[in-house]
């Protein structure tokens, strides 16, 4: 298992970065150069707790699916996604918000990642999952942060 910390700053208020990270029509928009689309589950509007919500992307030429339940919700701070089902052995993802000033707050993204195929799997973390889940992250949130700061919009 792989484990990715990635931090960001925003120049928004808390509530709004939290609702923007949850908001299924903004990520649509914001990752819709990848091909990535809510297929099922909530497919427009917030997730809540909860509730589940199933992408469809390519990552590495393929098609694929992940299907993720909100297992954890602390609004407007934290809330973890869950794999219900995927490429993955296992995934979760945590999103952990804290204000830093005024209409500042830093968000911080933790993923724990594990690959299918045992030892196979875990030399595929090493070599070339990880660098790519972390850059894949880091252009998320920085999509993100543009989209919020530029356009002087929250969801």
């Amino acid at each position: 298992m792989i484990e990715i910390r990635e931090r960001t700053v925003f120049e928004a208020p808390i509530e709004a970065v939290f609702d923007a990270e949850r908001n299924i029509d903004l990520h649509s928009m914001t990752q819709g150069h990848r091909g990535e689309r809510a297929v099922g589950g909530v497919m427009a509007g917030l997730i809540g707790q909860g509730q589940e919500v199933e992408w469809e992307a390519v990552h590495f030429g393929v098609k694929q699916r992940l299907r993720v339940r909100i297992t954890n919700m602390v609004i407007p701070t934290y809330f973890r996604d869950e794999q219900v089902f995927g490429a993955f052995k296992r995934f979760t993802h945590e999103h952990i918000f804290k204000e830093v000033g005024e209409g500042r707050t830093e968000k911080t993204d933790v993923m724990r990642i594990e690959a299918p195929l045992g030892p196979l799997g875990w030399f595929a973390e090493r070599v070339f999952l990880g660098d790519y889940m972390r850059r894949f992250l880091r252009k998320k949130n920085q999509d993100l942060k543009r989209w919020m700061e530029g356009m002087g919009k929250t969801p």
